[in-house]
């Protein structure tokens, strides 16, 4: 079982890789199609597991809250961006142009969580709850990769 900050930079891995992939293609493509599926389904399951397994953790912690709350506030503003585009002719300007704001936020998210978050995290998560909390992480995930639809009809309802 991989610890938490393996499963998530994992994860962080597949998602750079698929906005290089949507970067790279044209227009309304079954490439383009395909890969941003791929990535809109992935990213809404790993923030809602991040948020319930990880985050949470982390807000036990006096210095942990902000650092929560901030990474959630931005999970929502990504959030935004991606349903903006799943609204979006993927053929416009207008797509690529939200687009290309939706990848360099998401991947200063990532970098921020990596590179930042991490390191603190292991103050709270000791070496010996890593695996634990990187099992629950994606059994969250799993369950979370089934709610999407019914989440985001809930969401458009408010």
């Amino acid at each position: 079982m991989p610890s938490i900050y393996d499963a998530i930079k994992a994860d962080h891995d597949d998602h750079r890789t698929l906005l290089n992939t949507i970067a790279e293609t044209e227009g309304d493509s079954a490439e383009r199609r395909e890969a941003w599926e791929t990535f809109y389904n992935d990213v809404k399951s790993h923030a809602a597991a991040e948020e319930e397994t990880f985050y949470s953790k982390l807000m036990s912690e006096t210095w942990g809250q902000d650092h929560a709350r901030h990474s959630v506030h931005e999970h929502q503003q990504l959030d935004d961006l991606m349903e903006e585009l799943r609204e979006t002719d993927m053929s416009s300007s207008a797509w690529l142009t939200t687009f290309k704001k939706l990848k360099h936020d998401y991947e200063h998210h990532m970098d921020e969580e990596e590179e930042d978050l991490f390191s603190r995290a292991k103050e709270v998560i000791g070496e010996e709850d890593n695996d634990k909390f990187g099992e629950a992480f994606l059994t969250r995930k799993d369950k979370e990769a089934k709610l999407i639809e019914e989440k985001r009809e809930d969401s458009l309802e408010d």
